[in-house]
């Protein structure tokens, strides 16, 4: 029997975001519009509104809708026009939500084959002029193109990446898992205008590990 996506989409809204105090209007919008199942591999598109995260390969997943929209809401984006980092390229997803936040910018992967992934799902879905996909270690920003309005990093590290925090713009936002392998916590942290840092822990989650000069090691 065929998925219709459109009202699996609504549903997992209602049921996984709004029933669990998600409230922005807009990232509720951005999570109905953006087709997740083609984010995914075609085996697994009847469970990509599923409340859980998915297997990309490369042992890496596509983020649980929840923590997408959490994250999403928490980078208190403006209707149009911030400048907007993601570390974790992945499937393209999260960058996908982000472009229809109204938000351009770069979104990084380490491996290859999913940043090539990533590019071509974001293009073909009207995304790729918005969210540029770049190869590199995400630990270390993207500083051509730095300042960002907001951060969003899409896996856990053992510490906050020095890199992001400079590359934060005056009143940007930097939201990213902190913690050990088996569980993180979700941190915001905001650049006042004068400069200083202040931090808000938004709940525990669990993300895949962050590799790069900042995050965990291969090996």
């Amino acid at each position: 029997m065929a998925v219709n996506f459109e009202r699996a989409r609504d549903r997992m809204v209602a049921t996984q975001l709004e029933a669990r105090g998600v409230s922005d209007a807009r990232v509720l919008t951005a999570m109905r519009t953006v087709p997740r199942h083609r984010f995914v591999d075609p085996s697994l598109a009847a469970h990509a509104y599923d409340d859980s995260p998915l297997p990309i390969g490369h042992e890496q997943t596509i983020s649980q809708p929840y923590m997408v929209a959490v994250m999403s809401e928490a980078l208190e984006l403006p209707e149009f026009g911030a400048r907007v980092l993601e570390v974790g390229a992945g499937s393209g997803y999260q960058a996908a939500v982000l472009a229809a936040l109204g938000a351009h910018g770069v979104t990084i992967e380490r491996l290859p084959a999913l940043a090539a992934l990533a590019s071509r799902r974001l293009t073909e879905l009207g995304f790729g002029d918005a969210m540029h996909v770049e190869v590199g270690d995400g630990t270390a920003g993207w500083a051509a193109s730095a300042p960002y309005d907001a951060i969003l990093v899409s896996a856990g590290a053992p510490v906050i990446p020095r890199p992001l925090v400079q590359q934060l713009a005056p009143g940007g936002r930097l939201v990213l898992p902190i913690g050990d392998r088996d569980e993180q916590v979700l941190v915001r942290i905001r650049r006042t205008s004068d400069g200083m840092l202040v931090e808000d822990y938004l709940g525990h989650c669990r993300f895949v590990e962050l590799k790069g000069a900042y995050g965990w090691q291969d090996g």
